[in-house]
């Protein structure tokens, strides 16, 4: 898990049958489309190819050489000289001690770590985009369904409060309050429908394609506590697993290790030298000689004093160590408080599901006998009204609730650490593209309400 966050998706992907567009589907395309995770996928590689970068300052370096001279010696003495001469051959240096190289090592592997880290929240924090975007179109299309209905519901309660006054059954103040309602249902059914199209334009930030159909929940969809029921397991759970911890944690070992970089200035280098030539002279009249050479030797070099810039770059290390001491504990503390507060939500997000679940029966039986008040007259149309928004609001709420529950425990398992794209399946195998959401959730309410049906 912590090595890679997304081996085998591929086939797990393949094995999911198509339908119009569910969860799976729209990660799938997100995968191949969306360019945060291509960033953090760059990153990480990037990363890598600068570890390798490091070790190599840890191997033999071969290099070819070559030096052409001209040389004119005038002597005091005797006869001068004039020649020129070609040099040219292989050399080799092999580091035997380099404090500096080891720690600078040490310190790419513990960053490429960190991207690696990086790179994995950065799927998970995909996910739940995915399926945020995913549930907030289908939260807005249910808004406007409620608007609609809504809408729907206050007109014919405003054509019966016209034909009522036609008849003289009642004030023009009752028709006046029905229509300024209908003209408010109206409104915010404008509103409800073009928010539903931002949803979707933000899902299809993610895929590059608008959805038309989504998959939406099945009515039988389990809103279960989460498991285990109890917050400091998740919180135990968090600290070891977290993405955020992890990289943070990887960023302070890289600290420490440059730390020990900076203070590996102080120390000597030893390399081991080889090289292999041939030399050749044009016009020599000494007794110099053509031919080959080869040299071996150690060469050591110890540094006595490079103008402060080893203090100072200690001294930088030093508090780039605390910075990041400092920035793991931040988030940590995040971490906890975050994985806490989300355990709290989901837990809520129950309770409040199921009361909003019989809230729907209660206000249902409310706006019934409101309405039957109103045909006998014990009841005027402003509370017919509100009996009406309210049915519809306590079905619009509940459907938020259910979606509020989804994306929560989504997040409490990012806040974990175990949020993979094995959850977006199990949750795709409770969407239909015969669930209706709020519609079904109406008719079911209902039924539940009347038992002739």
């Amino acid at each position: 898990m912590k090595k890679r966050l997304l081996p085998g998706l591929i086939t797990l992907l393949a094995a999911q049958p198509a339908f119009s567009l569910d969860l799976v589907e729209a990660y799938e395309q997100a995968l191949s489309y969306d360019s945060g995770i291509a960033s953090a996928q760059a990153r990480f590689e990037a990363q890598q190819a600068a570890s390798s970068v490091s070790k190599s300052a840890l191997l033999p370096q071969v290099s070819g050489y070559a030096n052409a001279n001209h040389t004119d010696f005038d002597a005091k003495n005797g006869p001068g000289d004039s020649y020129k001469s070609l040099n040219y051959g292989v050399q080799l240096s092999q580091p035997l001690f380099r404090a500096d190289s080891w720690f600078r090592y040490d310190a790419s592997q513990f960053q490429t770590e960190a991207a690696q880290a990086q790179y994995n929240l950065a799927q998970q924090q995909l996910i739940l985009q995915v399926a945020t975007a995913y549930f907030n179109v289908l939260r807005a299309q249910d808004t406007v369904t409620t608007a609609r209905a809504t809408e729907a519901a206050i007109q014919r309660q405003y054509e019966q409060a016209q034909e009522r006054f036609d008849v003289g059954l009642i004030a023009i103040t009752e028709v006046y309050e029905a229509r300024a309602s209908y003209d408010d249902s109206k409104s915010r059914r404008i509103a409800a429908e073009n928010q539903r199209n931002v949803a979707r334009e933000q899902l299809a930030r993610l895929t590059g394609k608008y959805a038309v159909d989504l998959e939406n929940l099945r009515e039988n969809f389990p809103l279960g506590r989460p498991d285990p029921m109890d917050p400091t397991a998740w919180e135990t759970t968090a600290l070891d697993q977290n993405w955020s911890i992890q990289s943070a944690l990887y960023q302070l070992n890289a600290s420490e290790a440059n730390l020990k970089v900076a203070k590996s200035g102080h120390l000597p280098t030893v390399a081991l030298t080889a090289s292999y030539g041939e030399t050749e002279l044009d016009g020599a009249k000494s007794n110099q000689q053509e031919g080959t050479q080869g040299v071996i030797g150690l060469q050591l070099n110890v540094p006595l004093y490079m103008g402060g810039g080893t203090q100072a770059g200690v001294r930088q290390q030093r508090a780039l160590v605390t910075s990041a001491e400092q920035d793991l504990q931040t988030v940590r503390r995040d971490v906890q408080v975050n994985t806490r507060s989300l355990f709290l939500t989901v837990n809520n997000n129950v309770e409040t599901a199921s009361a909003l679940e019989q809230t729907i029966i209660s206000r249902r039986s409310a706006l019934d006998a409101t309405r039957a008040g109103y045909d006998v007259g014990t009841r005027n149309i402003v509370e017919v009204l509100d009996a009406e928004r309210a049915y519809y609001v306590a079905l619009r709420d509940y459907a938020n609730a259910r979606y509020d529950y989804v994306i929560n425990t989504l997040q409490l398992k990012q806040a974990a650490g175990t949020l993979s794209p094995q959850d977006l399946i199990d949750l795709n195998n409770w969407l239909n593209e015969d669930a209706r959401g709020i519609e079904a959730l109406a008719e079911q309410s209902q039924t539940l309400d009347d038992p002739t049906r």
